[in-house]
């Protein structure tokens, strides 16, 4: 499985006044079980790339391939790309309205033609891989938590058994406890199931602790793509562009300029911890030598 966008350009209110060019010759390739985030500051494009990639948004010009077929190809089937492709929105608990959360899981997989049985089915396995036992089943989904709502509303685009799954901002307006929750499903939906996730994320320690690819857009274009710890190495770049470095890195620096022998490219507090105790075991051990 893969996705490939090829020279794709996007142009809002095209031939009016309003034209704005939201997509400059964007050109990537996501292979099957990648777990990439997607950065940028407001206003970059990286919301409106996402909605292309399960045809929400048709580009300008240019191509965009799914398992190698073009998506614009006449004839393509947007409704099973839809399936295979799930998108989950920013504040995506705002679409729930079932009069429980079993039934608001359902409706995406009844939408595709499913008997109730196996609507239900596929929604009770999304639930439990969420982490929503059955005494949720039948609450109204406006009486849970807000962590509890978004892994509702994650679970109605799992249920569609989605090849990809595409989160914008998911752990927006969420308490730490949980965008802990949240993270720890997406990752385990990753690691456990092996499904390629695009995370398209304003937190650069989420993306850093999460991500094997960063793909960074910029005023429409793709500005970088590579691993977080190549993509933070441009982080004087990265601020003159809104963004930033995890605060981490800021502090590996800091304390590199004062003579602590660390490495450069350390991006996640646990890297920062494991690095910190293994230097100072070290001297530890050297003191202890010259007694």
């Amino acid at each position: 499985m893969s996705i490939k966008a090829v020279d794709l350009n996007y142009v809002y209110s095209g031939g009016t006044a309003f034209e704005q060019h939201a997509l400059f010759d964007v050109n990537f390739e996501i292979q099957d079980g990648e777990f990439v985030g997607l950065i940028g500051h407001t206003g970059s494009g990286k919301s409106t790339l996402t909605q292309h990639l399960n045809g929400l948004l048709k580009a300008s010009s240019g191509a965009l391939y799914y398992n190698g077929e073009n998506i614009y190809d006449q004839g393509y089937d947007m409704k099973k790309l839809r399936s295979k492709v799930g998108l989950v929105f920013q504040y995506p608990e705002h679409q729930l309205f079932e009069i429980d959360v079993l039934t608001d899981v359902c409706f995406g997989p009844k939408n595709l033609g499913l008997s109730q049985e196996e609507a239900e089915q596929r929604a009770r396995e999304a639930l439990r891989l969420v982490g929503l036992d059955e005494s949720f089943y039948r609450q109204s989904p406006f009486e849970l938590s807000g962590g509890q709502k978004r892994r509702v509303a994650i679970a109605g685009v799992l249920a569609m058994e989605p090849e990809v799954l595409i989160l914008d901002e998911p752990t927006a307006g969420l308490d730490p406890r949980g965008r802990d929750e949240i993270l720890d499903v997406i990752k385990a939906l990753h690691d456990g199931r092996g499904m390629t996730i695009i995370l398209v994320s304003h937190s650069m320690e989420d993306v850093a602790r999460y991500a094997g690819r960063l793909i960074v857009m910029n005023h429409g274009s793709k500005v970088f793509d590579g691993t977080p710890k190549e993509v933070f190495r441009h982080y004087k770049e990265l601020e003159t562009m809104g963004l930033a470095a995890p605060q981490i890195t800021y502090l590996i620096h800091d304390l590199r300029e004062q003579g602590v022998d660390l490495d450069a490219d350390i991006t996640t507090i646990e890297e920062a911890r494991d690095a910190i105790l293994k230097l100072w075991s070290g001297k530890k051990g050297s003191g202890e030598r010259h007694v």
